[in-house]
């Protein structure tokens, strides 16, 4: 049963132009293999993605198409990454949308890879497990852990926070199996993380609201939790608010 102490990890951030990984663009990417202990190979580039770069992004990541003339390509940088990937858990903060950009990148390039199938970590799960963070953003946890900040929202220093946010939220397992197990099963959270209810605990949310979120396709431990207030309610006999159109209004 290997030991965290003993693993090799991967961490990977990407900046994009846009949030939909089968139709968006990579526009700067970063890796470093880690332990535990030390920060092993880094790897990080900005990315051409050969298309423009709605401003919206650009406000999030600020990286403009001026940054980016003469930078690589995808299909030049790619390879890099995937071999620092190749054989490691990877580490990251949503990252199975980082994974599915990178899969999708490598497609469009003609780059075989299986880093679809790649196992992962996620730490935007693990610190909902945690649940001694008021909010989990990456920047958030990085002050609640008093983690040093590495500079503006681009992706090498999001990858060296994420590391140190990490190391914090697997202090209570000492090996891999250990995590992936907890992981399994959907985590119950204690507030709602976005929408006009962010930040508010579920037992503080309409009904109406809920029955109206249960229905749209959030992930696994959204979907979790607000199932289980709305089964919470109908043992305490709440759902009578759900006659009310008006209900929280």
């Amino acid at each position: 049963m290997p030991l965290l102490r003993d693993e090799i990890f991967v961490c990977v951030d990407c900046e994009s132009t846009g949030l939909d990984p089968a139709k968006d663009r990579l526009v700067e990417v970063a890796a470093a293999q880690f332990t535990l202990g030390e920060v092993l190979e880094q790897y990080e580039t900005l990315v051409d993605p050969e298309c423009p770069i709605p401003q919206a992004s650009q406000d999030i990541h600020k990286i403009s198409a001026e940054m980016l003339a003469g930078k690589p390509k995808a299909k030049e940088a790619l390879p890099h990454v995937l071999k620092l990937m190749e054989g490691k858990i990877v580490i990251g903060h949503g990252i199975p949308f980082d994974i599915a950009l990178i899969s999708a990148e490598a497609k469009r390039c003609q780059i075989p890879t299986n880093v679809h199938n790649t196992r992962f970590f996620d730490t935007l799960r693990l610190a909902r497990l945690y649940g001694e963070s008021s909010v989990n953003s990456l920047d958030r946890l990085r002050q609640h852990f008093n983690i040093p900040a590495e500079g503006a929202h681009r992706a090498m220093n999001d990858v060296l926070v994420n590391i140190e946010v990490f190391k914090q939220l697997v202090k209570g397992f000492k090996t891999v199996d250990e995590v992936f197990k907890v992981l399994e099963k959907p985590i119950k959270m204690k507030t709602m993380p976005l929408g006009k209810h962010k930040g508010r605990k579920f037992e503080e949310i309409p009904i109406d609201y809920l029955l109206w979120a249960e229905r749209k396709d959030f992930d696994q431990d959204l979907l979790y939790s607000i199932r289980s207030e709305l089964k919470q309610r109908k043992r305490g006999g709440g759902f009578e608010q759900s006659s009310n159109p008006f209900a929280g209004l």
